[in-house]
């Protein structure tokens, strides 16, 4: 993979998480706006900032994604899209009223260092270069898989019998979904073209229909266990334990699953030093984002 390939693909993904955040403010604005009295649906549809605003978080910013997978694979993206929790703290400041606060301003200049560190890293992974139905990388993404969702079983079966950390559990559980739907995206963009060609291989069709069903059912559970969370414990905590699994995984999968290693130590010290800053970011910019959201 040349350099302008794998910047091109680094730009993508912050621009993906640039305006999934962007278009999450616009529509919140809109949220806020609408009357009591009004029918809440009915209107928001009438309203083309919100329309502009679902559309940059589901459609635009999702073309974005799946592309960024072309060019640099799932491991670099969930970090450089968190650089979009810029946008929305910032955003929310028009919306709440408020100023930014000494630790969202540092939050805010530690999440550009950490993407920097990140886009120093070069740990990209070139999904077309890759036999993406060769039996050991099945075979390893299959053990991927199934560790996450028995991750998610030990947390749900944990926060039955554990009250005082329900919240957490639940969290951890969502981002363990999310982190499968930003893994499973690649698997599915490998093969989606020879799909759509009409010159795919059964083994192609297979894993076609896998990623899609564990895209769906990934994306459902994680969306149900994050608002589980938001009711027993504070938005502004569950937001960035959310993000611990969420953010290591597509390392882990670098490692073990593509079964990759740079060629020195030097790109492993910029991603720990790249996620734990994201991590720290995402703390400090979390109480931001849990004012927005709740406004409904």
């Amino acid at each position: 993979m040349n350099g302008f390939s794998y910047l091109f693909g680094v730009l993508l993904a912050i621009l993906s998480g640039s305006i999934n955040n962007v278009g999450l403010v616009l529509q919140k604005k809109v949220v806020n706006e609408i009357a009591p009295e009004a029918k809440f649906f009915r209107s928001l549809v009438k309203k083309p900032v919100w329309i502009t605003g679902i559309l940059m978080e589901l459609m635009i910013g999702s073309v974005f994604f799946m592309i960024a997978q072309i060019y640099i694979g799932p491991a670099l993206i969930p970090g450089l899209m968190a650089f979009g929790l810029i946008f929305l703290a910032i955003g929310s400041v028009k919306i709440v009223g408020e100023t930014l606060k000494k630790e969202e301003i540092t939050g805010i200049i530690l999440m550009i260092l950490a993407i920097f560190l990140l886009g120093l890293s070069e740990l990209s992974i070139d999904i077309e270069g890759i036999n993406i139905v060769a039996f050991n990388l099945v075979l390893n993404m299959t053990i991927f898989t199934l560790a996450l969702f028995l991750g998610t079983l030990l947390c749900e079966i944990l926060h039955r019998k554990i009250a005082k950390l329900k919240g957490i559990l639940l969290a951890i559980s969502s981002g363990f979904q999310f982190s499968l739907t930003n893994f499973w995206i690649a698997p599915l963009m490998a093969v989606i073209t020879h799909i759509f060609a009409g010159n795919a291989t059964l083994d192609e069709i297979i894993l076609f229909i896998a990623s899609a069903v564990i895209l769906v059912a990934a994306s459902i559970l994680g969306i149900m266990k994050i608002q589980q969370s938001f009711k027993v414990a504070n938005a502004s905590r569950m937001i960035p334990i959310q993000q611990v699994p969420i953010q290591i995984t597509p390392y882990l999968a670098y490692f073990f699953v593509f079964t990759l290693m740079p060629s020195t130590i030097v790109p492993i010290i910029y991603v720990i030093a790249g996620v734990s800053l994201i991590l720290l970011s995402s703390f400090l910019l979390a109480k931001r984002q849990a004012q927005l959201e709740a406004i409904k």
